[in-house]
């Protein structure tokens, strides 16, 4: 009866104070103050000090601001017009011609961001006037770029796994190496659906457009290479050993500076503009991991969420029905919250019995990124519709039908990543193994 009602506290102030607008940090910060004043005898004061200073001095955590920053410096470069110009030669003979950019290009800008919001807008920027212009149906163009878009959470470095691992004390190298394949797998299911629906129904993609030669291509792509070049060598020196996540982070934010100098695309607004927008977003992430830790520490002074995980052990759920209720809990805590409140918000009580069920927690924490995926393409609160929205001035139902077949595929992809583990834990198991 007890834990009852501290539940129904939690509930109740959370839900109080998000509805009310206040930010979603702060909001966290309130419901462990209330916690901790009402049930702990513990001066709230001291602890939230503690707790605030140690989540927030992370030295893991410094891989973060420095990602966010990479992303800003190329979101401000020629980025979008040269992905459209250097991908769209080699895909437009596919079934789906040229759709398929909007999965392509936000792949390639997924692995340089590691926003979803930034990933849909930067690709968007280009690929939507331009596939209008050739008059590509229109729900098909919105639907894709909402999935595609996605892939910011998945393919590294994501920030989203940053904070995962930064919030169970896992490898972010390890986790960056986990979502490589899983990623790549989701861009060729969405590559995969537009081709089938193309092929069904041929009437609804405008005609081919001239054929380009070899040497043509690679004279179109010839922008995208330095971008590449950048991505091969950040992963690949993760992958390699030779460098942590912090270090390569910090080798994207140079080669994001001097990619955008030779570019001449840097100037002294543009790299103001970018360390700010990077300031701005670590510190509202700071935020919401600095409240995630306090409300943790005062939820395991009232023992619920070792409770709560004995409860659920009391229940014998089997692996997968443990791994289904939490798939359904979390698209639903994703209708309210963004993805990366969600996964703090739950860590203290949802990481225990993950562990206790015997997950490997590289592993679920690819899982969660995909279930936290479908928030994004779902309404009330998907992050992606709402940046469509802006950009295609359509009405949010029309936008989250389109979206709708994506969702589909993420299941999907949940249902292969469940029956096939190995997908995600085969790399980072192969970079544990090197010398």
């Amino acid at each position: 009866m007890e834990q009852l009602i501290l539940t129904l506290v939690f509930l109740v102030v959370l839900f109080f104070l998000l509805g009310s607008g206040v930010w979603v940090g702060l909001s966290l910060l309130g419901v462990a103050l209330t916690g901790m004043l009402l049930f702990t005898t513990r001066p709230a004061g001291d602890a939230m000090a503690t707790t605030i200073w140690s989540a927030s001095s992370s030295w893991t955590l410094t891989a973060l601001p420095l990602f966010i920053w990479m992303g800003e410096i190329l979101f401000r470069t020629r980025l979008s017009e040269d992905l459209f110009k250097g991908l769209s030669p080699w895909l437009g003979r596919l079934p789906g011609r040229l759709l398929h950019v909007n999965v392509a290009g936000c792949a390639l800008f997924a692995a340089i961001s590691g926003s979803s919001a930034a990933t849909v807008a930067t690709v968007g920027k280009m690929s939507i006037p331009e596939l209008r212009r050739r008059e590509y149906p229109e729900r098909m163009i919105i639907g894709t770029l909402a999935g595609a878009g996605t892939l910011g959470l998945l393919i590294p470095p994501s920030i989203i796994l940053i904070v995962y691992g930064v919030t169970v004390n896992e490898s972010i190298a390890g986790l960056f190496m986990a979502g490589v394949f899983p990623g790549i797998m989701l861009a060729l299911l969405f590559m995969g659906y537009i081709a089938i629906k193309a092929l069904l129904d041929p009437a609804s993609m405008p005609p081919r457009e001239a054929a380009l030669t070899f040497v043509q291509k690679i004279r179109a792509s010839f922008s995208l290479l330095p971008v590449i070049a950048l991505i091969i060598g950040v992963l690949g020196s993760i992958y390699a050993g030779i460098a942590t996540a912090t270090e390569a982070a910090v080798l994207g934010v140079i080669g994001a500076l001097v990619l955008s100098f030779l570019q001449g695309s840097l100037t002294w607004n543009s790299f103001v503009e970018s360390l700010m927008g990077a300031t701005r977003t670590s510190c509202m992430i700071a935020l919401i991991l600095a409240g995630a830790a306090f409300l943790s520490l005062a939820m395991g002074f009232t023992g619920l969420p070792r409770d709560l995980a004995a409860w659920i052990g009391a229940l014998e759920l089997s692996p997968l029905a443990l791994i289904l209720a939490l798939t359904v809990f979390y698209i639903i805590l994703g209708c309210f919250l963004d993805g990366i409140s969600a996964v703090v918000l739950t860590m203290a009580v949802v990481e225990p019995m993950v562990r206790q069920a015997g997950f490997d927690m590289l592993w679920f924490g690819i899982f969660l990124v995909i279930v936290v995926e479908m928030a994004q393409i779902t309404p009330p609160v998907g992050f992606n519709l709402f940046v469509l929205q802006g950009m295609t001035k359509h009405e949010m139902p029309y936008i989250a039908r389109a979206a709708l077949p994506m969702f589909g595929i993420m299941v999907l992809a949940v249902a292969l990543v469940v029956a096939f583990p190995e997908i995600a834990t085969w790399l980072p198991a192969q970079m544990r193994a090197s010398p």
